[in-house]
């Protein structure tokens, strides 16, 4: 449980281990579950069903259901059977104009989403997924654990300063070829390849760049077997010292041997004064410092770490000269313009003999002062911190004393002083048991029952006490003066109990009534004095607390502000994890998250809730904090936009560099280009379409169509006529007689009407959890979501002008008068862009409901891998249909329930051949866990996680770290645990490519609602999630 959950305090896991009577996976979920409140659902995922708020269950329109057929044979467009659109189209506006504020929330939801996190999943990634936008800072590639690199790089890239320096840095041809060492020219190299990747990193198109030849340099002296991941402390302080060895190089050239020149030291390095007592003998010296290490254990707050890393032991001049004391301070004489805390976050476990991460929590603020840490600052501080040591002990003393009286007794049950001497109160005023049967009904006893608080909580209610005793004082001064037996019996001090509880409790056997006032008065008074002593301690500890808190908050101690520039998070156990940082972009204002390749707007609450620690296994790692003397990114405000800044840094780049990113974004429009010839041989993975027929209808159709949008547009509506063809030619068969007494026009029209009608009622039908009538036809889908009067007119008439509906003279007749009726429609009078649109959403509808009945097919029948392909593409797809509203797609509750579950079982599946140790088995588990589960996974990690998909993902890493460090796997096979582990744990949106799953052939509406009820129906009972 210690590694599953990252909790050190045994008792406190056994008292979840025994609140969970003994189970330990109930145990580990009470435990990592997260405490905050719960976010409020989108629409999307809190509605158990779709229907709701739509056009179902709402009366149809009478004159829509009685409507008669029309009898004129004018033109579809104004005849009368274009009327019955009207009834539906104005109760749909209200509905509209009801529903518009929530499908607006639920898109500003769900687009929020995507802006948080650019996922790139499918075959066939857009142009978009790789390329920048704008002047939006660019991700940088892990190309295997290396997030290390660019969580730290990205941190230094975003100071401007160093930024500067870097892309600057130049050395004279006779100080090049005069460096002969090894150590020298590797410095240079990577200075070469750093100014590269700062270049890329400032001008290139892409939407993050690739650090391999960087990362090349560092590998040859980090590289080891053991250690596939590399610490953040460790490669900061190689970066710099590397840095600072190659600007030495330039520094050499005018002042030779002079650090305090070099650019590098000027900008990282400080430096501090230790003043110490050792066995009596004082000594004094300064130091150098670039990140300054802090100690997390046993501290609340950044300042906290601070002081205890300033002062160690005691410093009293007085005791000075005596040799058992010992102690020291700290002061920084020179805090450079970046200053950098490293925060100590592991510890060797002696017990196990390995490293452990510590979670605990640990806050920090946006603004940092350090003057109380400056040696100029020194006796004010020192008088400070006397007056802290003086208080924090006045404090202790008073909380003794609070405790004495909230913890009352010399046994082992202990109480409150004051709620004994009122349980003594009570105690006197019950009476025995004979007065009690002769009492009257309304008579109460006073009943008071309270466990025991601790004293922390007291102090952490100050009120709570002083309320109840204001309420006890009035009830009890009432009791006082009214003295006799039958009155005092019938104060109300608690609520009324019945006559046999009263029976039941003990009470003196003989009470004068001389003794019951003495007693009583002598109770309450004393009562009264410890309740007063008990506000007096409380209100005491409060100014203490009060005064301790404002101790540094003189205006004198606020001259040296530093700004929180970037914070390097953690997640995961000692031995592996992954690593991303919170930076703060000054133009815009706003928290950035520089996740690998994944570069998103954050917010200082999500930086809390993820550096904070103390909740899960991420937490700060590195603080970085800067100076007024930084200049800000983005230069002055008044020039511009950030962009024109940008590029006035790229054009102040030497020749070569520019020269670098030209040719870099010559190449990503070379690699944009095959793309895009890759793509146009690719088959279409939608649903098929017979094309021969398609070309015939296209070629018979006249010139009058569009050239550019027209074929697509009739491809998927020409589809959707065919799939619906054997309803059309239903509507038709039954317009005999019209047909036979007022021609074929009028047949039409009647056809157009009946069907129309009918598909509107199926529209109106309350929903079962067996039943989608969406999928019986395009219509009833674009009815239920309101779909403009234009789009549905043309398309029931498409379904009329069917090629496939020649069966007899008929249905070829009103098949050529419905074509002759399309001619005439123009762009003014339907959108065709809008009415493609339309039809590509019924399309992506019927795939995904197709999809998500297949997923739970083969969930049924225990073929997780497959299942799981196709329930990840169903949702993935269904969320684009429901930015545009509840009722576009199917429940996404479901698809995300099935997928839970599918990936749980895959996920036992993969472990279990993990540990096989058989090397076939073990083969087939990692490569489901790399080609299905983790990029499902990250699939899932968005910004609008449930806390039920967060819980799963938790317990499938925990499931694979609690594997770390067994001794009955060989070492091979832990290496080959620790090479899978940072994937696992990388929350980052890398670029995710799921094979799709194989095309299906698809089913005829009858065919496909058949297969919606009965796999509903199957599934019903065993699952509490409303089907739409």
């Amino acid at each position: 449980m210690k590694e599953i959950t990252g909790i050190q305090d045994s008792a406190f896991l056994l008292a979840a281990l025994k609140a969970a009577d003994g189970d330990l996976m109930e145990a580990v979920t009470f435990l990592t579950e997260d405490p905050a409140p719960e976010p409020v659902q989108s629409p999307a995922a809190a509605e158990p069903s779709a229907w709701e708020g739509s056009v179902v269950g709402k009366q149809l329109p009478q004159d829509v259901g009685a409507a008669p057929a029309p009898h004129n044979q004018d033109s579809l467009r104004t005849a009368n059977t274009v009327r019955p659109l009207e009834s539906p189209k104005a109760s749909a506006a209200e509905r509209d104009a009801a529903e518009r504020p929530q499908d607006a929330h639920s898109a500003e939801n769900k687009n929020r989403s995507k802006r948080k996190r650019c996922e790139v999943w499918g075959e066939s990634p857009k142009q978009s997924d790789w390329r920048r936008a704008g002047d939006w800072p660019v991700g940088m590639k892990n190309i295997g654990n290396t997030c290390w690199f660019s969580a730290v790089i990205q941190s230094l890239f975003q100071l401007p300063d160093f930024r500067r320096l870097v892309l600057g840095y130049s050395l004279p041809q006779n100080v090049l070829e005069s460096c002969r060492s090894h150590t020298g020219k590797r410095n240079i190299a990577f200075m070469q390849e750093l100014q590269c990747l700062f270049a890329l990193m400032l001008g290139t198109w892409r939407k993050f760049v690739d650090p391999s030849a960087a990362l090349e340099l560092l590998r040859d002296v980090f590289r080891s077997a053991e250690q596939p991941q590399q610490d953040v402390s460790e490669f900061t302080h190689k970066l710099l010292d590397w840095l600072e060895d190659a600007f030495q190089l330039t520094v050499n050239v005018t002042s030779l041997g002079d650090k305090s020149e070099n650019p590098m030291v000027q900008l990282f390095y400080g430096t501090f004064l230790t003043e110490g007592v050792h066995e009596g003998n004082t000594f004094s010296k300064i130091e150098t410092f670039g990140q300054y290490p802090l100690q997390v254990n046993g501290y609340r707050n950044l300042n906290e770490c601070l002081e205890g890393a300033m002062v160690e032991g005691e410093m009293d001049e007085a005791t000075a000269s005596q040799s058992v004391k010992y102690g020291q301070e700290r002061w920084f004489t020179k805090l450079p313009p970046v200053l950098t805390f490293e925060l100590s976050r592991f510890e060797f476990n002696q017990s196990l003999g390995q490293p452990e991460k510590i979670h605990t929590k640990l806050e920090f603020p946006q603004t940092m002062y350090m003057d109380r840490y400056l040696y100029c600052n020194k006796d004010l501080i020192q008088m400070k911190r006397e007056e802290m040591k003086r208080l924090k002990e006045k404090m202790v003393t008073l909380q003794q004393k609070l405790e004495r009286y909230m913890e009352y007794g010399s046994g082992p049950a202990r109480f409150p002083l004051p709620d004994m001497l009122q349980y003594v109160l009570e105690f006197i005023a019950t009476k025995p048991a004979g007065a009690v049967c002769s009492a009257q009904s309304s008579q109460t006893t006073p009943l008071h029952s309270q466990a025991k608080p601790h004293v922390l909580d007291v102090l952490s209610q100050p009120d709570s006490i002083q309320e109840r005793t204001d309420a006890r004082t009035e009830d009890e001064a009432f009791f006082v003066a009214n003295s006799s037996p039958q009155q005092s019996s019938s104060v109300d001090l608690q609520p009324p109990v019945s006559p046999a509880e009263l029976s039941e409790r003990p009470a003196p056997h003989v009470v004068s009534r001389e003794e019951l006032n003495l007693v009583q008065t002598c109770l309450q008074r004393w009562r009264n004095e410890i309740e007063q002593d008990v506000q007096d301690l409380k209100e005491s500890i409060a100014r203490i607390n009060l005064s301790i808190e404002q101790m540094y908050c003189d205006p004198l101690l606020q001259q040296v502000p530093y700004r929180l520039h970037a914070v390097l998070v953690h997640e995961g156990q000692a031995n592996a994890g992954h690593y991303w940082a919170f930076i703060y972009d000054q133009p815009r204002k706003r928290w950035l998250k520089y996740n690998d390749i994944s570069v998103t707007e954050s917010s200082w609450e999500e930086l809390e809730r993820e550096s904070f620690g103390g909740l899960r296994n991420a937490s700060a790692y590195c603080l970085m904090y800067i100076s007024d003397q930084v200049s800000p990114a983005g230069a002055d405000e008044g020039e511009g936009p950030e962009a024109r800044q940008l590029q006035k840094e790229v054009e102040a780049l030497s020749p070569e560099l520019r020269h670098y990113i030209q040719e870099d974004n010559w190449r990503l429009e070379q690699e944009a280009e095959e793309w895009d010839e890759e793509q146009s041989c690719k088959i279409p993975q939608m649903e098929p379409s017979p094309t021969s027929e398609l070309q015939d209808l296209s070629s018979e159709s006249g010139p009058e169509q569009s050239p550019v949008c027209e074929p697509s547009v009739h491809s998927l509506s020409s589809e959707h006529a065919r799939i619906a063809k054997e309803q059309t030619a239903k509507a038709i068969a039954n317009t005999a007689d019209a047909y036979e007494k007022n021609g074929v026009e009028a047949a039409l029209c009647e056809a157009f009407h009946e069907e129309y009608s009918r598909l509107y009622l199926l529209s109106k039908e309350t929903p079962t959890p067996q039943n989608d009538a969406r999928l019986q036809h395009v219509l009833i889908y674009f009815l239920q979501n309101n779909a403009p009067q234009q789009v549905v007119e043309r398309t029931l008439l498409e379904q009329f002008a069917d090629k496939n509906l020649s069966y007899d003279e008929r249905s070829i007749s009103i098949m050529k008068v419905a074509r002759a009726k399309l001619s005439e429609i123009g762009p003014d009078d339907v959108d065709m862009e809008e009415y493609k649109r339309w039809h590509e959403d019924y399309s992506l509808f019927r795939k995904v409901s197709i999809y998500l009945l297949t997923g739970l097919e083969l969930y049924q029948n225990r073929k997780y891998q497959e299942s799981l392909t196709y329930l990840v593409y169903a949702y993935q797809s269904n969320t684009k249909l429901l930015l545009k509203g509840t009722n576009r797609g199917v429940s996404e509750s479901l698809i995300a329930l099935y997928r839970r579950k599918c990936l749980l079982k895959l996920n036992e599946v993969a472990a279990s051949l993990f540990v096989s140790c058989e090397e076939a088995h073990v083969s087939e588990g990692v490569s489901i866990l790399n080609e299905l589960i983790i990029p499902c996974m990250h699939l899932m990690n968005n910004f609008e996680i449930s806390k039920e998909d967060l819980d799963a993902i938790e317990v499938m890493r925990n499931r694979w770290c609690s594997y770390l460090g067994r001794e009955d796997m060989d070492a091979k096979l832990q290496m080959k645990l620790g090479e899978l582990l940072p994937r696992l744990l990388d929350g980052s949106t890398e670029v995710i490519v799921l094979k799709e799953p194989p095309k299906i052939r698809p089913n005829s509406p009858y065919d496909l609602c058949s297969r919606f009820a009965a796999v509903m129906e199957s599934i019903h009972g065993a699952s509490a999630v409303a089907v739409q």
